[in-house]
């Protein structure tokens, strides 16, 4: 099979363009070409007046060598790849279960290749199920009332859950392990588009749905699932050699679980675990992170500023928008996380702190866009020393939120031109808060740090230039954006343990390796193949190497 790529079409071209189109560029008639599918789409809106989708297509033709032979020097004309997925192990019985800690994407796609290969893998997690952990999350959103062990960031599928559900990731994988996390999802109940589309979403209505269908894969599979218990403690052994390693987990309940084999999926919003793992002396270290407010636009605004006349095309669907600027003051501002058609969300999974999120549903049809607008922190530069003091900055601005809100939940928000003019707003524009359990209006410049204000007004103008609309004054910023991703890293090997204890397999955002549903789930598939190889043996692959950390 041929992997054609690069491929441009109209918008609006009929189908019988895109055969006629493969066979054009190929140069081959049209009873040459045996068959195609569309591999991957995506567009092209650089010139709003003429939009064009890009396709790579898998195709068949009578005599492939020759044809590729032909186009030996065309990048755009090579073999398809192999995407199939191969397990590198086979369980043999032997050795206590892994367990898995988690069950974001990560845990989840841990789980799941451990259970496919025979592991039959322990799941423990702090949360509820997914649909008893989506009672909680609406219970914040509805009445202010905060379940510190259930809400957007703790439960069955993780933070990821509460998301548009981005399926995308600047990741670069020779296995294709990206398109093994899509196939997956698509057996749980996701739209076969995601296979395809560049950019592809589910929403969190149909991710609630997948979750519980892996669920029961991994059930079905031999796997275990405890809901509701925390991980309160590490039992960490040093043999003769002075060598670490893990022997069991201490529970919340007070039990005990023997385990000499660990996936670390905690997310990044697992602060106490953070702690405890650090006080039991696993290897621990901080990281950048980045710190912010949601912005909302009329979703109709970016569509007319992406699209032009394009605007409403169901083939395109609501715009997106990926920008960043690097301020004066040495500050990357940029745009995080859009959720085009969505709502922000509260995200805050401790009491008296205020941290908010984007979420859309799969029709992307909400009145509002919204995207996180963050500025880069820098450990050296702004939480030297304690690896966990990113934790605590975080936790300072979340307080100053949480007051400047009301202290009770509700958001401090502030428009976009009061904000430039450093003013507290006093009344809503044409711009109206999709945040729930509501807003506050006020000046956010006091649940910021002064760079970032500072590094955020000399972006805004910036933006306006690039997208028109962005920065009209009646534009809604709602505080804080903190959790954007872990302010820490438990560093591993390339044998994925951690650097200093050994059968602790640190995985996923929250170990610092992943950054969105996607890449999390490849780092899962990852780990758990060297959780299986360090159980099995490396005679026992089938497949190229492990890709290693």
């Amino acid at each position: 099979m041929i992997r054609l790529t690069d491929l441009a079409l109209p918008l609006d071209h009929t189908d019988e363009a895109l055969p006629a189109a493969i066979c054009a560029r190929l140069e081959i008639a049209a009873d040459e070409l045996l068959n195609f599918e569309v591999a991957r789409r995506g567009n092209d809106a650089r010139r709003k007046n003429a939009i064009m989708l890009i396709y790579a297509i898998d195709l068949t033709v009578a005599d492939e060598a020759a044809l590729l032979a032909r186009f030996a020097d065309d990048r755009n004309v090579r073999p398809a790849p192999d995407t199939e997925y191969r397990p590198v192990a086979r369980a043999t019985g032997k050795g206590l279960r892994p367990v898995v800690i988690g069950t974001g994407p990560c845990g989840l796609l841990a789980a799941l290749v451990l259970a496919q290969m025979g592991f039959r893998p322990i799941i423990l997690e702090r949360g509820k199920v997914v649909r008893e952990r989506t009672k909680d999350t609406w219970g914040l959103w509805r009445r202010s009332v905060l379940n510190p062990e259930s809400n957007v960031q703790f439960g069955e599928g993780g933070a990821g859950t509460f998301s548009d559900g981005k399926l995308y990731s600047r990741i670069k994988d020779r296995r294709h392990l990206d398109r093994k996390v899509l196939t997956e999802f698509v057996k749980a109940g996701a739209p076969e588009e995601i296979l395809t589309e560049a950019h592809p979403h589910i929403g969190t209505f149909r991710l609630v749905t997948m979750v519980e269908s892996i669920r029961a894969t991994i059930e079905q599979l031999g796997g275990e699932y405890r809901f509701g218990t925390r991980v309160d403690g590490v039992d960490i052994a040093t043999d003769a050699a002075g060598q670490r390693h893990i022997r069991g987990l201490h529970l919340h309940d007070g039990g005990y679980l023997e385990a000499d084999r660990v996936v670390l999926a905690i997310g990044h919003s697992a602060r106490d675990t953070f702690a405890m793992l650090q006080a039991a002396g696993v290897f621990v270290e901080a990281k950048p992170f980045s710190m912010g407010v949601r912005i909302e636009h009329p979703q109709s605004w970016i569509d007319k500023a992406r699209f032009g006349k394009f605007a409403g095309n169901k083939i395109l669907g609501a715009a997106e928008y990926h920008i960043s600027h690097h301020a004066s003051n040495g500050r990357t501002v940029y745009s995080f996380c859009m959720c085009p058609g969505g709502t922000v969300v509260a995200a805050t999974s401790e009491e008296g702190r205020v941290a908010t999120n984007g979420m859309s549903q799969y029709s992307r049809n909400e009145r509002n866009a919204n995207s996180g607008f963050v500025v880069a922190i820098d450990p050296e530069r702004d939480y030297p020393g304690d690896p966990l003091a990113g934790i605590a900055l975080q936790r300072h601005w979340e307080e100053r939120a949480f007051i400047a809100g009301g202290s009770n939940y509700k958001a401090p928000a502030q428009k976009l031109g009061d904000f430039l003019e450093g003013r507290p707003s006093a009344e809503l524009g044409e711009v109206l808060p999709s945040y729930r359990p509501g807003v506050q209006l006020t000046d956010l410049s006091q649940c910021l740090p002064d760079f970032a204000v500072i590094a955020m007004r000399e972006a805004i103008p910036v933006f306006g230039r690039q997208i028109p609309g962005y920065d009209h004054p009646d534009v809604l910023m709602t505080g804080v954006e903190t959790r954007t991703s872990s302010p820490v890293r438990f560093t591993r090997g390339k044998d994925f343990q951690s650097l200093n204890t050994a059968g602790l397999f640190p995985a996923g955002e929250g170990a610092g390796y992943a950054g969105g549903i996607l890449s999390a789930a490849v780092d899962g598939i990852k780990v758990a193949e060297a959780v299986a190889l360090s159980i099995e043996g490396e005679a026992q692959v089938n497949s190229p190497a492990v890709a290693r950390a």
